[in-house]
């Protein structure tokens, strides 16, 4: 069964334009695990723009579920990883002024790098990911340097599928594949919606889980949290 991953961070984003604890973080988290979502995830930034650092360990005692870390392994990003001991953390490429990701690794390029972070990272229990774009060439990659799974960047698919779902879901199932025949797991993330989620899932039953941030909490504004996490599980169901 497909995890629904909620990301959080614009929670905190929300609660850093004013300062203060509103809305509060920890109880939005405790909230998204009893309505059901099955991992919490946080993308702490350099900048602190959302998640801080100190959010990451308070929530490491809220989050019952799975707690999952993104962001760019800096000495810094993995002494908090070391530290907070999530579920999974995940590996992006993102410079430290990035507005969002925008793409994923070069895994071949920066195999050594990674393989270092990985070895860094696995003796913790912590399983890793890498953020990867829908490309079989870097599902092998990410084998070779002994990630646990990887995460396809689904920006792209997200923005064709209104055009054409096919040609959208087309490199994203066959890099899929290369995964599921490599012994790796899939998970997805990046644009995903209650429109195109479904597409996904039913093209990829096979996915660990999905990871839904922006989308989700922006949705929760006009229907609630609880309404919100229930749809979006509801499109990660056998049809």
């Amino acid at each position: 069964m497909t995890k629904l991953v909620v990301n959080i961070d614009k929670v905190a984003t929300l609660r850093n334009a004013r300062g203060g604890n509103t809305p509060d973080l920890l109880k939005a988290a405790a909230d998204c695990q009893t309505f059901g979502a099955e991992a919490i995830a946080v993308h702490p930034r350099p900048d602190g723009r959302h998640v801080l650092y100190e959010d990451v360990l308070a929530l490491r005692n809220v989050v019952c579920t799975e707690f999952h870390i993104e962001g760019y392994p800096s000495k810094e990003f993995v002494e908090l990883v070391q530290k907070a001991k999530p579920t999974q953390v995940t590996l992006v490429p993102d410079a430290p002024d990035a507005k969002s990701s925008s793409a994923g690794w070069n895994v071949e390029a920066n195999s050594d790098f990674l393989r270092e972070v990985i070895d860094e990272l696995q003796p913790y229990g912590i399983r890793v990911a890498i953020f990867i774009d829908a490309n079989p060439a870097s599902v092998i990659s990410a084998a070779k340097v002994g990630a646990d799974r990887v995460q396809l960047f689904t920006e792209p698919y997200a923005a064709l599928f209104a055009q054409d779902c096919q040609a959208a879901i087309a490199p994203f199932l066959n890099a899929a594949k290369v995964a599921r025949e490599t012994g790796l797991g899939v998970n997805a993330g990046h644009g995903l919606n209650a429109q195109n989620l479904p597409f996904l899932h039913q093209q990829i039953d096979w996915l660990k889980e999905v990871s839904v941030g922006h989308a989700l909490i922006a949705d929760a504004l006009y229907e609630g949290m609880e309404n919100a996490i229930n749809r979006y599980k509801d499109c990660l169901k056998d049809k």
